[in-house]
């Protein structure tokens, strides 16, 4: 069964399932030398995006990952305003081999406890979150996955992780009201080096296993943006 998406969104083809160290493999083939490699891990809202970067973490050689989620809390009346504070306050640190302790703004002026920390000398960043492959990030970033998800099952799964109430519902609708315009600007899919089911349909192990097709995904014709 395929998987339903948007239409501004081509469908990716030639799914196979791989071993999960071996789509990770694919990730660091050409990684730069002398700096840690940014891999950004892109997708729609409930798309699986952050269980596709913990479940690569977990075999890439001292990764780390930072959710976009935490930089644009708040930051921002725009739901993609972050950019700025992602670059300064992250990355441009992590490729100069620092330390990264960083509070947002809003995190003080809301008294949100912590901090993003991202450990010294990571050789993998990935960077997860709607917009981690837009096009303003596009010189820092080596590697752009793009997590395709069925659209009726990444809803239903978004707005039950945000407590499967009316007002979840209500939040999905607006999200998705600037989501779909954002991505269909930027279109990550169009330079991913992968592509991820975030919403599988092929059968497969989930501890070792991940649904890949290769990237980029563009269409025989193009698709006027919206």
């Amino acid at each position: 069964m395929a998987l339903s998406v948007y239409p501004e969104e081509p469908a990716a083809s030639g799914w196979l399932v791989a071993p999960l160290g071996e789509a990770a493999e694919m990730l660091l083939d050409g990684a730069p030398v002398g700096r840690p490699t940014i891999v950004a891990v892109d997708g729609r809202s409930g798309a699986g995006k952050t269980t596709v970067a913990e479940r690569l973490r977990g075999v890439l050689p001292a990764a780390g990952v930072v959710h976009i989620d935490d930089v644009a809390w708040y930051h921002s009346d725009s739901f993609f305003g972050w950019v700025d504070l992602l670059v300064t306050g992250i990355v441009e640190p992590v490729l100069r081999g620092a330390r990264v302790r960083l509070r947002p703004p809003a995190w003080s002026l809301r008294g949100r406890e912590g901090a993003i920390e991202v450990s010294a000398h990571r050789r993998v960043l990935l960077i997860e979150g709607v917009g981690a492959g837009r096009e303003e990030l596009a010189h820092l970033v080596d590697a752009t996955i793009w997590v395709q998800s069925d659209s009726d099952k990444a809803r239903q799964r978004g707005i039950a992780r945000d407590g499967g109430d009316q007002a979840a519902e209500d939040f999905w609708d607006r999200y998705a009201a600037a989501e779909r315009p954002f991505l269909a600007h930027h279109r990550p899919w169009e330079h991913a080096a992968l592509v991820i089911a975030g919403t599988p349909h092929l059968h497969h192990d989930p501890r070792t296993e991940i649904l890949v097709a290769p990237g980029p995904i563009r269409p025989d014709i193009d698709v006027p943006h919206t």
